[in-house]
């Protein structure tokens, strides 16, 4: 067995959890949530260290409850949950030993990274952090001439290249701070790489093997070298020791799920936010619909990936309403339809024209979006749908071939009700979810 294969069997097995558990939720949250202009105002705007220092001043989230967060998450029916422990400003959440710019030392006063994870662990959710690779506050990380750097038109703020190792000794001391103090991880997240800065920029290597001595069982996503513009050699049959342990587009889902060289499938994850920012946006309200969020969990699941779904809580550390709103909705619709979710992977079926497949065993999930002329077709299943039920409430649905369909021999078809050939609305407009037993 080669190295790149061992490192794919050692994946397989880090991702089995993750890839049944299918949807959870991301948080992004930090200083930026006070001007609440996305979580790059500091690189868009420019700002220096000292224009953004108001902000560490000001932080004092008295309405942070991240058992209100966990119960949120938990009744939208995300099984785990990845929290910003340092985005890009470099600000940290965690009661960080090589900084103090954390958040112990705002008026909070304490380790917020601690009590979310105590309460999302208390809800019986898997738990993640987020991890910046780059970092705006410290001195010695690439400032002028870099690509995104607030400070990379600045002269004044030229570095010497020779210190960037102090940078990544605080770095790889950070991430075992985190991966020592706070009991077991299930994710870490790293973001991002990007031209230059990439792979043993990082000291990758090295980074790993601490990593996974410290905590062998953790998965980690593939930003150590790819990005949300390339995935990097995840996608290969012979994958770097550091390429991660499943893919992270971003902001799309992919046209055909991910799959490596030998086409099988690559355990991914989509990472999309609820509106159009990842931090808290005080002016964007462009949410998305309970019914797209559902359905593009579903697209994903059928084509073998994840769904993690952003929240931006704002400054007092309040997850929008607008945001709660939709995921109890989500919510809802998963507590009756969440074995088409939970489990599942992609059918060996063509999309229907109707909807989606999901599929685990011997069942097959029918996710159908758009309203029929008459019966629901199942295109070349005529002999193989042994009985088929609504999976919202167990109720037994009609499988025959209506009179007006007796020249199509090799397709199934499914009625709501009787007569068969007559049109009935959806049960529920979102998704109405019919589960197909399928002979052997």
């Amino acid at each position: 067995m080669s190295t790149g294969q061992q490192l794919i069997k050692e994946r397989t097995e880090r991702t089995e959890w993750f890839l049944n558990d299918r949807f959870g939720m991301f948080i992004h949250w930090g200083l930026y949530a006070i001007p609440a202009r996305g979580e790059w105002v500091r690189s868009f705007e420019q700002l220096t260290v000292e224009d953004y220092q108001p902000y560490f001043e000001q932080f004092d989230p008295a309405d942070y409850d991240p058992r209100a967060w966990a119960k949120a998450a938990k009744q939208a029916g995300m099984k785990y949950a990845v929290l910003t422990a340092k985005h890009h400003d470099g600000f940290c959440l965690f009661d960080s030993k090589l900084t103090d710019y954390k958040a112990t030392n705002t008026k909070a006063g304490r380790d917020l990274v601690a009590e979310f994870l105590e309460a999302f662990r208390a809800e019986g959710l898997k738990v993640g952090l987020y991890y910046s690779l780059i970092d705006w506050h410290h001195e010695d990380y690439p400032a002028y001439g870099d690509q995104i750097h607030p400070m990379k038109n600045n002269e004044q703020f030229k570095r010497d290249p020779a210190n960037f190792h102090r940078y990544l000794t605080y770095m790889h001391g950070q991430v075992r701070e985190l991966l020592t103090n706070y009991g077991k991880l299930d994710i870490m997240w790293f973001d991002f790489s990007y031209g230059e800065m990439s792979q043993e920029k990082w000291q990758a290597t090295e980074l790993i093997g601490m990593m996974r001595s410290l905590q062998p069982h953790i998965i980690i996503d593939n930003r150590l070298e790819g990005s949300g513009e390339h995935g990097g050699s995840i996608y290969s049959d012979e994958p770097s020791v550091y390429a991660g342990d499943f893919a992270s587009p971003e902001q799309i889902i992919p046209p055909r799920g991910i799959t490596g060289a030998d086409g099988n499938p690559i355990p991914w994850e989509a990472c999309i936010t609820l509106n159009n920012n990842w931090g808290y946006a005080a002016a964007d309200r462009q949410y998305k619909s309970p019914a797209t969020v559902i359905r593009k969990l579903v697209e994903c699941v059928s084509k073998n990936g994840n769904l993690l779904l952003n929240v931006g809580p704002d400054a007092k550390g309040v997850i929008p309403k607008e945001s709660l709103d939709i995921l109890a909705e989500v919510g809802d619709w998963i507590a009756r339809n969440g074995d088409s979710i939970y489990g599942c992977g992609a059918s060996e079926l063509p999309k229907p024209d109707w909807g989606r497949y999901t599929s685990n065993g011997g069942k097959l999930y029918a996710h159908v979006f758009e309203e029929s002329i008459g019966p629901i077709v199942f295109a070349g299943l005529a002999s193989r749908v042994k009985s088929a039920r609504l999976l919202a409430d167990g109720s037994e649905l009609i499988v025959n071939t209506p009179w007006s369909a007796k020249e199509f021999k090799e397709d199934a078809f499914v009625n709501f009700a009787r007569p068969e050939h007559y049109t009935y609305p959806l049960p529920d407009k979102r998704d109405t979810v019919i589960e197909l037993t399928l002979n052997d």
